[in-house]
């Protein structure tokens, strides 16, 4: 059954395809979303948060540990920024939400490594997203006549060539897959080793154990781990990079991968504009992540500096680096930042910033669409959390030309909404029988509809967390008021009374009570149906 699904699918895909390659393109807008890794909204300046996290992880209101967004805030004042967006409190669950528009129990995505099984020639292997929700935005794309890049972090599971499947036009991937050449030159990279009896970081740049958790780690900061595939245009498949003698030259200790990709992406949107086609791109980037220093190996940093990077006023400006040194021993003569995580989301602003650069330098800016998110809350604070929206909720900032909302919104939204969003800037309808969890915002953004999710829902393997307007069931089971929303995005009162709260809530919470059980599958179908 699921292959013939799945073929009815690929032949609906085929057919809108070539009407879609046939209609004008000039008119649909380009797409730029620019995704991040591990960020709570409380960290972005225009959610006014009155804590934020300190650089080696915890709370802090120190406002020198507050990152400065002049693009975000621009973003959010030309568009708009949406108060509550939930995603999973973990990393490879949410991915395959943004990249399906689906919930666990019907992708199987339950948790990092946590994915349902099926059998394949070669025994038992996980059930890929490609296979269990034959559309997603690679293949939504391609049906709207877009060329679409996908950058970044991946955590799709799988080898190169599977990664080839989502049907995007061209990838540059940070840390690369499991390619046949093996990186052993680059030596980024940490293992775990035993020492006393205790598992600890081994630095492979210099051999000498290191502070922090026992991971094994490639670099996507400096001297990075990197995968391309379909190069451009000019070569198909998936390598590593650098592989010509040139950027082989050019490669090391001062290359920045985030500088990589996006580099690759502007590239990109210019050579799809020069050839009149509009653009989609995916840019997952690594920043907001935890990663080992390998600049500063025995720091104990959680976030690794970043280049320097100056605002005037009116734009940025980067400072080239100059970092000198080898194993383990590096001086970066003033060229890098300070740890923390406020400098991750600094630069994020500026990668922000020259993306819609591009867009005016091009003369597109006003049919482009920027979208910033992430995957799940911060390290410490959210990640992984289910206690009341700590590991779910995310930024969403979104400035669309001709929309009709700008400001705050006090909708709640879900990374589920991504892909019938862009399914429906794209053109591309989708199929009345094919179940997609998520609602487009598209109707929201450009009406004057009031009104969007009347719930949102996530999930974090077993564990269930629900939400409307005035109640919150946390993946513990505790209920919250939401009603009003807290300064620190956290002092929500929980709802020990229920003949103390309003008529409201006490139907809202039944409503949402009611719904749980159709999503209430990690135990009874955790791999596909049979």
């Amino acid at each position: 059954m699921r292959l013939i699904v799945s073929a009815l699918l690929t032949l609906f895909l085929v057919l809108h395809g070539q009407a879609q390659a046939e209609a004008p393109t000039n008119s649909r807008p380009n797409i730029v979303f620019l995704f991040a890794d591990d960020i709570s909204p409380r960290e972005i300046p225009v959610y006014a948060s009155n804590t934020w996290s300190k650089p080696k992880g915890g709370d802090t209101n120190d406002p020198k540990y507050l990152a400065k967004t002049p693009a975000m805030d621009q973003l959010a004042d030309k568009g708009c920024w949406i108060r509550t967006t939930w995603a999973t409190p973990t990393c490879m669950p949410t991915r395959a939400m943004v990249m399906t528009g689906r919930y666990a129990y019907q992708t199987k995505w339950w948790h990092n490594r946590d994915i349902g099984k099926v059998q394949s020639p070669q025994g038992e292997r996980e059930w890929y997203l490609f296979e269990s929700s034959p559309i997603t935005l690679g293949q939504v794309a391609l049906m709207g006549g877009y060329a679409s890049v996908w950058a970044g972090k991946t955590h799709m599971r799988g080898n190169e060539r599977d990664f080839e499947r989502f049907e995007f036009t061209e990838a540059v991937m940070s840390l690369g897959m499991a390619l046949d050449e093996d990186r052993k030159a680059n030596t980024f990279m940490t293992s775990v080793v035993e020492v006393d009896g205790k598992r600890v970081v081994m630095n492979r740049d210099d051999g000498k154990t290191a502070p922090g958790y026992p991971l094994a780690r490639r670099s996507f900061g400096f001297k990075p781990f990197i995968a391309v595939m379909n190069d451009k245009g000019k070569r198909v498949g998936t390598q590593w990079w650098p592989y010509t003698e040139e950027d082989k030259a050019n490669f090391g200790v001062n290359t920045y991968g985030p500088d990589v990709e996006q580099d690759y992406c502007l590239d990109f949107m210019q050579r799809q504009h020069d050839a009149g086609k509009p653009f989609f791109v995916y840019h997952a980037t690594h920043l907001g992540h935890g990663t080992f220093d390998w600049l500063d190996p025995q720091s104990g940093s959680k976030w690794a500096g970043t280049p320097v990077i100056e605002w005037d006023g009116e734009k940025y400006h980067r400072t080239p680096t100059h970092i000198t040194g080898s194993k383990g021993e590096y001086e970066a003569h003033g060229t890098v930042t300070e740890a923390g995580l406020h400098s991750h989301i600094n630069y994020i602003d500026y990668m922000l910033w020259r993306y819609m650069q591009k867009a005016e330098e091009m003369g597109v800016a006003d049919n482009t669409i920027f979208i910033f998110s992430a995957d799940n809350g911060s390290h410490q604070y959210g990640k992984t959390k289910v206690i009341q929206e700590r590991g779910v909720a995310v930024p969403m900032i979104i400035y669309a030309p001709g929309m009709t909302k700008s400001g705050r919104q006090d909708i709640i939204s879900s990374l589920a909404d991504i892909l019938p969003t862009f399914a429906d800037i794209m053109g591309v309808p989708l199929p009345d029988n094919y179940k997609i969890d998520g609602r487009s915002l598209w109707l929201y953004l450009s009406t004057d509809s009031d009104e969007h999710h009347d719930w949102i829902y996530s999930y974090r393997q077993d564990k269930q967390l629900i939400r409307g307007h005035h109640v919150l069931r946390d993946g513990d089971g505790k209920w919250w008021d939401v009603t009003e929303f807290p300064d620190d995005h956290t002092s929500f009162p929980e709802i020990k009374d229920w003949d103390s709260v309003s008529d409201a809530h006490r139907a809202e919470k039944a409503k949402l009570e009611s719904l749980l059980p159709q999503f209430d599958l990690y135990h009874t179908e955790h791999g596909p149906p049979q």
